[in-house]
Order: structure tokens, then sequence, then C-alpha cells
């Protein structure tokens, strides 16, 4: 019997091919990209999400988790603890299973990340330096730039993604792991969080992320 879960994700999970820009990683709205269903609002005797994400069969809650973060094991793990009081307790543990995150659970993690296009509007000259720049990021670490953006007007989203993606050029490969580790625990936990926000229910601290890059 497919779950209520199941039946808001996607049957595979596939890598988006590269546009021709280069832009940081934002959480866009992504078709797919739920990690717990939204419940129809008002119609009565229907669990919460995070009580159907609890009781939900193990394989469908891991291809949730992998919704948000592309790591089998943090997946397998965060299902395994379950169930969860409230979504503070399992953004917590989101949190404490990517920070335990090795560096090919990682790599394996950032093979996976969007890529989101640039508005149609961005004036040239913003494509050529994001181009520029992400090339200069990935040639000398050998893996994308991700950065959580939640909470960044949309008008200096282009500013602060340039800013970072230099400033982290000056990193060397280990310390830009540990940063690279950090911003995949803030995307997750984004992701997480949003998912149970717009169902209705809200975590502790949660902000709207601006329109993606």
């Amino acid at each position: 019997m497919t779950s209520q879960l199941s039946q808001h994700l996607p049957t595979t999970l596939t890598r988006r091919p590269r546009g021709p820009t280069l832009p940081a990683h934002r959480l866009p709205d992504l078709p797919g990209r739920v990690a717990i269903p939204e419940q129809s609002r008002g119609a009565p005797g229907t669990p919460p999400p995070l009580a159907r994400f609890n009781d939900a069969p193990g394989p469908d809650a891991e291809r949730a988790l992998l919704s948000c973060l592309h790591s089998p094991r943090w997946a397998r793990l965060l299902a395994g603890h379950r169930p969860y009081p409230d979504s503070a307790s399992l953004l917590a543990a989101a949190d404490e299973a990517t920070y335990d995150l090795s560096p090919e659970e990682v790599a394996e993690a950032l093979a996976f990340e969007p890529l989101p296009s640039l508005p149609e509007d961005t004036y040239s000259a913003a494509h050529t330096a994001l181009n520029a720049a992400h090339a200069a990021y990935e040639a000398k670490f050998g893996h994308v730039f991700v950065l959580c953006l939640d909470g960044v007007p949309e008008n200096e989203v282009l500013d602060r993604v340039l800013d970072n993606i230099r400033s982290r050029l000056a990193n060397d490969p280990e310390d830009e792991h540990q940063v690279t580790k950090e911003q995949l625990r803030l995307l997750a936990r984004e992701r997480l969080n949003n998912t149970l926000r717009g169902a209705g229910s809200r975590a502790s601290g949660a902000r709207t992320a601006a329109p993606g890059t």
C-alpha cells in the first residue's frame, strides 16, 4: 500500500544538468524536493506532516530525507531515530547527522546539489562574473560552490554570492571542506524547516528564504 508520504515524492532522484550559468546554491521551489508532504488545509482528521513522517515506512522516510540532502547514511540515521516529538527535535538530529558526514559523503551530497538559473533579466556582466568566480572555485577545490542564502534580500543576492566565492577562494582545502559542510547543514535544515512550516508547522527561528537566484 502506497503511503501518503510516497505519493508526494518523485520515483527517482536525478541530478539536474548544469545550465550556462554557475550561480550559488539557493533553496528554490524545486519540483519533488519535498521532505514531508503538506497536509490538506482544513481536512479533518488529517495527521500533521511530522506525524506522517514518523509513521511512514522506512524506505519512504529515507527517500523524503534524500530530497533534502543526498547522503544515504544521513537519511538512514534520521529515519532510524523516529519518532521525533517535534520539529525542533528533527532539525537538531539533522544538524548532528550532518556534522558527522565524511569527506566522501560530503562529495556525494554536493554531486546532487541543484544549480538554479539566474533570473532572465540579470545583466550579462553578472553572468560573466559568476561564471568566472565559480569556475575558479571549482578548479581549486574540485567541487561545486554551495551557499545558503536564507533571508538575504533579492537585491543583495548577487553581491553576497560573489563576495562569498571570492573570500572562500582564499581558504585551504581543509578549511573549505568545513565551510562547505556547514553550508550543506544549513541547506538541509532550511529544506526540512520550510517544508514543515509550509505545511502549517513552524520551527523555532525559521526565516523565509529569498527567491532563488
